[in-house]
């Protein structure tokens, strides 16, 4: 078997250092005061001999290669203390636990590469490996009730969520069936080929593969989140400098503007359709399946709650359905 270990931890023992994620942070740069993410959050053992046999436990072990599950931190008498919080409790002579914020996971019921996967239950996992139903809130010291049915063994499109930050496992079979970053940038090569044009100011748009920090880019498509249509920069139908909602001038349907980047990150699809569909509010694009997908998955956020969010950015999902279809006026050649 191989232990691999996740965690905010620098320290030797964590193998992947996670951070807590920040909605559109993409250099890395914001931090976050206090992390609700534990240092030695969670562990994966691998079969050496079965790759589909990848189990995943909760908490991990520290350089004195003990088991910790977190700490709660108080004051008395002007002097700080530690005390154990985590949940513990014995069952035919060995000792279990969970986390203080606990170790979810997500196991979609379908196949996730194809695009035919629907959002599962989520559920927490403990340090000997026991499924459970979600506890009461995030911390709560009461566990859920044990879920004997389930398993803890990750499967292709599992989602692990560490309170702060949530993890995609990706099988090696799925990602070989699934769409690769050249196959991703050749799809918005197809679409630029069809030389999308904007009805406005007549000129040919040209999607990025990734934002440019230039706002002023006469090229940058832009997506009307209410109809979907996709036209270039211009001042037409300007309702509210302060809100940025404005009317398309091809439906006259108002609401926000953004502007539309391609989602380059393979892991993510679900298949290898034309990326048609844009996210709301973020405007990021991808397939339709896959959109459609992400925008089903409730993921955990705050104390008890759940809320869908673009998996290219984390940034919330607004409005329903969360997404729109993209309208290009292009082919006119």
């Amino acid at each position: 078997m191989r232990i691999e270990q996740i965690g905010r931890s620098s320290e030797p023992p964590i193998d992947f250092v996670v951070m807590d994620t920040v909605v559109g942070d993409k250099t890395g740069d914001a931090k976050v005061l206090q992390s609700t993410i534990s240092r030695f959050a969670c562990r994966i053992l691998a079969d050496r001999n079965d790759v589909n046999n990848c189990r995943i436990y909760a908490a991990g072990f520290d350089s004195s290669r003990n088991i910790f599950l977190g700490w709660r931190r108080y004051t008395t008498r002007g002097r700080r203390r530690h005390q154990e919080k985590a949940t513990k409790w014995t069952e035919n002579h060995e000792i279990d636990g969970l986390t203080t914020n606990g170790v979810l996971m997500m196991h979609p019921r379908g196949e996730f590469c194809g695009g035919n996967a629907v959002c599962g239950p989520w559920r927490e996992t403990s340090v000997g490996g026991a499924v459970f139903s979600l506890r009461e809130s995030r911390s709560a010291q009461q566990k859920g009730l044990p879920c004997q049915a389930e398993t803890n063994v990750l499967r292709d499109g599992t989602m692990i969520d560490l309170c702060g930050a949530t993890l995609l496992w990706r099988s090696a079979e799925g990602l070989k069936n699934s769409p690769t970053k050249r196959d991703l940038e050749a799809l918005v090569d197809e679409l630029n080929a069809g030389r999308p044009q904007c009805p406005v100011g007549l000129n040919t748009l040209v999607i990025p593969r990734k934002l440019s920090s230039v706002h002023q880019d006469l090229n940058q498509p832009y997506v009307y989140l209410n109809c979907g249509h996709v036209q270039g920069e211009h001042s037409w139908g300007a309702e509210s400098s302060e809100t940025g909602v404005r009317r398309c001038p091809m439906c006259l349907t108002a609401g926000p503007v953004v502007r539309v980047c391609m989602g380059i990150e393979p892991a993510f699809y679900v298949d290898s359709g034309p990326p048609t569909y844009a996210f709301n509010p973020c405007g990021h694009m991808a397939s339709e399946k896959t959109v459609k997908y992400w925008a089903s998955v409730d993921i955990p956020h705050g104390t008890n709650g759940f809320h869908a969010i673009c998996p290219f950015c984390a940034a919330p999902l607004q409005g329903t359905p969360g997404y729109v279809r993209l309208i290009f006026q292009d082919n006119l050649d």
